[in-house]
């Protein structure tokens, strides 16, 4: 998946091509309250109406159960408040084939590799605990979008995808747990189903999102 960043890049710099830029900022749901900057390069074929869009986002969510994350990542102790906070920053990378709808614009559909940046952090107040589950993992999505022209270069864009990540792996105290069934320093009797279940790391991503487009 990192050399189809690399490979779609390199064809959108290619000298010489004659390309449609635009640029995207949205807000909506991706397991969480996001926010994410979108850029479009078209016309990079001619007479194909294929382009490359790269994006980077932010969203922010409800890092897991955090009782059953201290057990699966620290130990069963049940002393203290939970004080809780995720994120998630996500890279991607899409190929867009884009096709003609009455009165919309930039309607197309994507699919590309994705990179998700997971982060939870738990905090036991009076309980003397104070760990963080981390993430990072390489996935897949697809989707459609457009945008409703508001003036010449303005447009109120709309888009809706999936993101899936196959392989998990979560980090956290001094444990790591993976779907592949690879583990470190597991606790107790517990495995990744129970990791998984506590935490709420990005696996099946639907997002909705709203915004505006600018175009050249």
């Amino acid at each position: 998946m990192r050399g189809a960043f690399v490979a779609v890049a390199c064809l959108a710099a290619v000298p010489g091509r004659a390309v449609d830029l635009s640029v995207g900022a949205f807000a909506g749901y991706q397991n969480g309250f996001g926010l994410s900057a979108l850029g479009t390069a078209g016309s990079l074929i001619k007479n194909v109406p294929l382009g490359v869009d790269f994006g980077i986002g932010v969203t922010w969510l409800n890092p897991g159960d955090a009782a059953l994350a201290r057990a699966v990542f620290v130990n069963d102790a049940t002393n203290g408040t939970a004080q809780t906070s995720g994120s998630v920053w996500d890279l991607r990378l899409d190929a867009v084939w884009f096709f003609h709808m009455s009165g919309l614009e930039q309607t197309g559909v994507f699919l590309g590799p994705r990179l998700s940046l997971f982060s939870g952090d738990f905090h036991y107040v009076g309980g003397n605990e104070d760990f963080t589950v981390t993430s990072n993992n390489w996935g897949v999505g697809a989707g459609v979008r457009g945008a409703i022209p508001l003036s010449r270069h303005w447009g109120l864009a709309v888009q809706a995808g999936l993101d899936w990540y196959p392989v998990i792996t979560l980090y956290g105290h001094d444990s790591t747990y993976s779907s592949t069934g690879y583990s470190v320093n597991p606790k107790a009797n517990y495995d990744f189903n129970a990791a998984y279940a506590a935490i709420n790391q990005p696996h099946l991503v639907p997002s909705i999102l709203v915004g505006v487009s600018w175009n050249q």
